[in-house]
């Protein structure tokens, strides 16, 4: 009944959030077509790679939906480096994940995973911007990624923007789709966590330069999209991990995957390839000692940030939105309810 309790509430703070974040992706979705991101982001200096960063961000895409788009801009006329801080950027977080992180482990939290996660992009791009370009190899099919994971192509089109109708059906659907059972998943883990790990047990193993490390290096071969990582990071926090730890686990999580590697190898080369996966592993690592020190020396506390923003929303608001969530998520009653 315990594991029931913290499920359900972990469900109940993260809902209205999810939602909120699935309509602003919807809106993105049908509002900024792929020619305008081509024309953002080409050449290959410094402000392309800083504008690839920023502009991956709010995208809705996880780590393998992320990756036809990137190969389209890189093949359009981006750079190495945009195409690399774009393929950082995009996954690392969106506008359903920050949301969701700053209910679930504070504002605090939720502005240095971007801050992070823009750090990573930039200097990952500058970075494998600097190695040789590499002989064209043969064209990676875009659904080789999707077919692995389940993931949906959805950046395709390059045509103009398809209209708000098209944006939510987007979200509601193959979004949805796509992190509805990691987001169980990882909603059941956070609920083991918090339920059966004692908060001492992690906090033996916590902090230092070598947990921090093993923290990236379980990270980055998972794929995990930036919404699910979320509550599994909230777990771990509240388990007694620092909160550098988690940090390093939101950022070199969602980031990369293998499919992300096995492409970005054949694309870019062997050389870019062992740049990106030691500049994410050394920049995520410093980010999250930075951030460990900078806590224990104004002596914040995440979790109580987290708890007091929870309390904002009605509770009657909370299992509204799990309500909807819950419909739209089963496909026979979203298509009988939506149409799609």
């Amino acid at each position: 009944m315990t594991l029931i309790t913290e499920l359900l509430h972990i469900a109940l703070t993260a809902a209205p959030w999810l939602l909120l974040g699935l309509v602003i992706a919807g809106l993105i979705k049908a509002w900024l077509p792929e020619t305008l991101l081509q024309r953002w982001m080409g050449g290959r200096g410094l402000g392309s790679i800083v504008r690839a960063a920023v502009i991956g961000m709010p995208l809705p895409l996880c780590s393998c939906g992320a990756i036809p788009t990137a190969i389209a801009l890189h093949r359009g006329g981006a750079g190495r480096g945009p195409t690399t801080s774009f393929l950082i950027s995009t996954p690392g977080v969106g506008v359903d994940s920050i949301l969701l992180t700053s209910v679930l482990l504070g504002p605090l939290m939720a502005v240095v995973r971007v801050v992070g996660a823009l750090v990573t992009a930039i200097v990952t791009g500058l970075l494998v911007g600097f190695t040789r370009d590499a002989e064209a190899v043969a064209l990676v099919a875009k659904s080789g990624c999707c077919s692995s994971h389940g993931c949906h192509d959805h950046h395709a089109d390059t045509g103009e923007p398809s209209g708000l109708k098209a944006g939510l059906r987007y979200a509601f659907s193959d979004l949805l789709d796509d992190i509805s059972a990691w987001m169980f998943a990882g909603l059941l883990l956070a609920g083991v966590l918090v339920t059966l790990v004692p908060p001492d047990t992690l906090a033996r193993f916590s902090g230092g330069l070598l947990a921090l490390m093993l923290m990236a290096v379980v990270g980055i071969p998972l794929y995990i999209c930036a919404a699910a990582a979320t509550p599994v990071a909230a777990g771990l926090l509240l388990a007694g991990i620092s909160p550098g730890m988690a940090l390093v686990f939101l950022l070199a999580g969602p980031i990369t995957s293998l499919a992300t590697l096995a492409i970005l190898r054949r694309e870019l080369g062997n050389a870019a390839l062992a740049v990106y996966l030691a500049s994410v592993l050394i920049v995520t690592v410093l980010v999250g000692w930075s951030f460990d020190t900078a806590v224990r020396m104004a002596g914040w506390n995440p979790v109580e940030q987290a708890s007091q923003v929870q309390e904002l929303l009605p509770h009657w608001l909370e299992w509204l939105a799990l309500a909807v969530l819950a419909l739209v998520a089963i496909r026979p009653v979203r298509r009988r309810l939506l149409g799609f």
